[in-house]
């Protein structure tokens, strides 16, 4: 009786959850948000100050996010890192019990975060401007005109996608477009600094990537 009665509930449900046709809509709506990303100059006005503070003066790219924006810059950090562009990750937290210390002078801060007003994220801006006063500051968020949007000295607007998330509250679609202007950012920067695949074998021994970097360097005119 009990599995009859499983199996009638999932039944039902079934057929009220067009499986294939709400995939399509997910991907539709992630693709949109894509899309959508603006293509104007502020994401070539990150590059160039990316490339000024790290690449003319030997500072690094300091990324921060809070929960899964956090993530997000912890990835573009790493990605940064591997391609050329020495990055780290700053928890917000973490940042308000020392490691704030890991500012220098020369670095660039990239925050991320989706309503621009974030408390951790606000609260480390103001600390980091009290340690090193004139560090650069880009923000990637999708309100441009909240706290961060405006101070900031280059603002990314995402679009401001609506999630894809049912309830329209958790991370989704969102963090899509974040990740793919931190994929923008980091190719843009790859391009501007002639990072080939010997540069790349130097960075990535492991793996299959370092495999095919290591053969692909093979083939690359030394410099």
């Amino acid at each position: 009786m009990i599995h009859e009665k499983l199996v009638s509930l999932n039944a039902t449900t079934d057929s009220f959850f067009p499986m294939k046709e709400e995939i399509q809509r997910i991907l539709e709506a992630e693709a949109k948000a894509i899309r959508n990303i603006p293509v104007n100059n502020t994401i070539e006005q990150a590059v160039d100050l990316i490339y000024q503070a790290v690449h003319k003066k030997e500072g690094k790219v300091v990324a921060s996010g809070m929960g899964k924006a956090g993530q997000i810059a912890l990835n573009i950090a790493t990605t940064f890192s591997s391609t050329g562009t020495p990055a780290i990750f700053l928890h917000p937290s973490d940042a308000q019990h020392g490691d704030l210390g890991v500012l220098s002078k020369n670095d660039i801060m990239l925050l991320i975060t989706n309503s621009g007003k974030t408390r951790e994220i606000l609260e480390l801006y103001e600390l980091s401007k009290g340690l090193v006063n004139h560090i650069p500051v880009i923000v990637i968020t999708g309100n441009p005109y909240s706290p961060l949007g405006s101070i900031a000295d280059v603002t990314i607007h995402t679009g401001g996608p609506n999630e894809v998330c049912p309830l329209g509250l958790t991370p989704t679609t969102s963090t899509t477009a974040m990740t793919v202007i931190g994929d923008i950012l980091v190719v843009l920067l790859m391009k501007k600094i002639g990072f080939n695949a010997d540069d790349y074998a130097k960075r990535h021994h492991g793996g299959y990537l370092g495999i095919r970097s290591r053969n692909a360097s093979k083939q690359t005119p030394k410099r």
